[in-house]
């Protein structure tokens, strides 16, 4: 039986059904006004319960599909968001992308993925369609921990949230990984399963992750009254090669070490073979942990690798947050680090 409200004659509501319903359909369907029915629709406005419910009944019957273009132009925003990333692996943009699509979805809000492959060329290229397209902010997105410059002419009310690689302008809003709490985590669980003669062995000692950790693992260390086991950290590439390669040379130079806290997945993987092959039992003579919880390393080393999770998804999600915000006129400038999560499996 119809609701009182929508008693209308049946040739009415086939003529409404012969072309797109319009809003007009919608109110004279549900007994109200055009501007009662927007703001049904829109939730907005005081009215009974009842009467939403027969607007909301009248969109049904209609299967009314609301003007994208003229919303848009009613509340001044496009409900769209452009993800800009310099990561065209899609290592951590990805994971980082899904966080920020589970918060961005919730308002209903779309998100346009740009892959400027580093390239100053490309991104100029790629913001210049994100202002033509008028979305309401930005998020940018890099593979390294390094600080970058902010995005160049940007329009005033259209906020950005830089992700992992923080902007050089400290009144930017940016969203990075905890490295100082991930490193606590590594070298506490390290020290609390007995090991004192802990190396580090990482990447480049030109990229700020590899430096970052390096200092953080010394001075933790430190705080024990410890000291590295070979003196040093022991630089070189994010790769499975290079741990294999300094593994074999930190035992060389320290034989009784006893952990390697290692600043990524596939050094500590490449570390993890160097040991086994030597016949080293990893972790009973030598604990390995690693960093980024790369499952595709992670799981498939052996032993399986404890390793220390940036949180990439929850990373997106905050910047996202952070980025709704700031449309809604509450930016909050700064530096946000998010925690790690220590994953603990086999190898320490």
């Amino acid at each position: 039986m119809e609701s009182k409200g929508l008693r209308v004659q049946e040739s009415d509501r086939t003529t409404a059904r012969t072309r797109r319903a319009t809003l007009t359909d919608v109110a004279a369907l549900a007994g109200v006004s055009v501007g009662t029915a927007s703001k049904a629709l829109s939730g907005n406005g005081r009215m009974k319960a009842e009467t939403r419910q027969r607007v909301l009944e009248a969109v049904q019957s209609l299967d009314f599909r609301p003007n994208q273009q003229a919303q848009n132009l009613h509340t001044g925003r496009s409900w769209t968001v452009g993800l800009m990333t310099t990561d065209g692996i899609g290592r951590f943009s990805t994971p980082v992308l899904l966080g920020a699509e589970d918060a961005l979805g919730a308002g209903k809000i779309s998100v346009l993925l740009c892959d400027t492959r580093g390239d100053l060329i490309r991104e100029r290229h790629y913001l210049q369609n994100l202002m033509d397209r008028r979305v309401d902010g930005i998020i940018v997105t890099g593979r390294r921990t390094d600080p970058r410059p902010p995005l160049s002419d940007i329009p005033d009310g259209v906020p950005v949230v830089y992700v992992l690689s923080p902007s050089t302008n400290a009144a930017d809003m940016s969203v990075v990984s905890d490295d100082a709490h991930g490193c606590r985590l590594a070298v506490e669980h390290l020290l609390a399963s007995g090991r004192t003669r802990v190396a580090h062995i990482t990447g480049p000692a030109h990229h700020a992750a590899a430096v970052d950790r390096a200092l953080q693992t010394e001075q933790l260390l430190a705080r024990s009254s410890l000291q590295l086991s070979t003196g040093r950290t022991h630089f070189g590439d994010w790769s499975e090669a290079w741990g294999r390669r300094a593994a074999e040379a930190v035992l060389r130079a320290a034989p009784d070490t006893d952990a390697l806290f290692c600043g990524n997945d596939q050094i500590a993987r490449g570390a993890t073979d160097a040991l086994r092959e030597r016949g080293t039992a990893v972790p009973d003579q030598v604990a390995v942990v690693g960093y980024d919880n790369w499952d595709t390393m992670a799981l498939a080393a052996r032993p399986p690798l404890t390793t220390i999770d940036m949180d990439l998804g929850q990373i997106g999600r905050v910047a996202a947050l952070r980025l709704l915000a700031a449309i809604d006129d509450n930016a909050t400038p700064g530096i946000h680090p998010v925690p790690c999560r220590l994953v603990v499996r086999d190898s320490a």
